[in-house]
């Protein structure tokens, strides 16, 4: 039976019908502001102004700031701290919240509680914790092992480490669910060979539990690289609008908004600095994708 010509030419836009929403949304939220961007970050513009063309002059005041290489090296610091915390970290909770016994739902969700909670409600309460007057300093003052409180939230180092504390525990669950997922495929025939040849867990663990999971490895990795990259919420809320002791705990995207804040803002200069997180974001996801398209070759 033949098909109907009149129907086959409806059918062809059909799809991009369908797709035209998303489209818009994307061209308009996305696509749009990021053009935006790289056309502002060439110029001297200004909240209140257009400004005009300069060229590279914002990118080469960027890169002569101390201040620019002081924030990347903390964005920078932020991700080899965090990343490995947030590969690792969440894979070993997932193993040990797999068996199924009695009540293992409670714990599931005890730990899942932090990504729900807003990062500023988070943020008050490791504030409250870390603070000089705070529950961990008043439990080492009444153990004994600091004669002074440490200043967790007054030291720029000690600020970023704190700041670093707060995402790794809050990402914890959210990166366990995603194991939790990748270890409900691994066969269980594959630990009942092993245990038959005489593997211990641990064994078992190397030999085939991380096998099976490293592509989920490799996209939590690039996933939580790409969010360490733009932390902000937590230095804020711990270190406060300056970004710690001297701004010492700044990374890109905290110089980002200090630079395009207020009426006097320096809208060029802030898209130049965006622009050199985006290729420093995206030189962490072409690594990530090499590794996973090594991985499967």
């Amino acid at each position: 039976m033949g098909t109907d010509p009149g129907l086959v030419h409806r059918r062809w836009w059909t799809p991009y019908l369908f797709l035209a929403p998303g489209l818009l949304m994307v061209a308009l939220f996305s696509l749009w502001p990021f053009l935006n961007t790289v056309v502002l970050s060439f110029t001297d513009a200004r909240v209140l102004s257009g400004g005009h063309f300069v060229g590279l002059d914002n990118y080469g005041r960027a890169l002569a700031d101390p201040d620019f290489w002081t924030a990347a090296r903390n964005s920078v610091l932020y991700l080899l701290v965090v990343v490995p915390c947030l590969v690792l970290l969440p894979l070993a909770l997932a193993v040990l919240v797999q068996a199924k016994v009695p009540g293992i739902g409670l714990f599931r969700s005890a730990f899942y509680t932090p990504v729900i909670a807003s990062a500023v409600v988070v943020g008050l309460i490791w504030q409250w914790v870390l603070r000089s007057d705070g529950l961990v300093n008043t439990v080492f003052q009444a153990l004994g092992v600091v004669s002074e409180p440490v200043p967790f939230l007054t030291d720029s180092t000690l600020l970023l480490f704190s700041a670093m504390l707060v995402t790794v525990w809050k990402g914890l669950g959210y990166y366990m669910v995603f194991y939790l997922a990748a270890l409900g495929n691994v066969p269980a025939s594959l630990h009942e060979a092993a245990a038959l040849d005489g593997a211990g867990p641990l064994r078992r663990f190397f030999s085939i539990t991380i096998p099976q999971v490293k592509p989920m490895m490799l996209l939590v990795g690039t996933l939580s690289a790409v969010s360490a990259l733009r932390v902000f919420t937590e230095i804020y809320i711990l270190g406060g609008e300056s970004g710690g002791p001297g701004g010492g705990a700044r990374t890109l995207p905290f110089l980002i908004r200090q630079a395009g804040l207020g009426f006097a803002g320096e809208t060029g200069y802030a898209c130049a600095i965006s622009l050199l997180l985006f290729l420093l974001t995206l030189a962490f996801s072409l690594l990530g994708h090499r590794l996973s398209r090594g991985d499967e070759e």
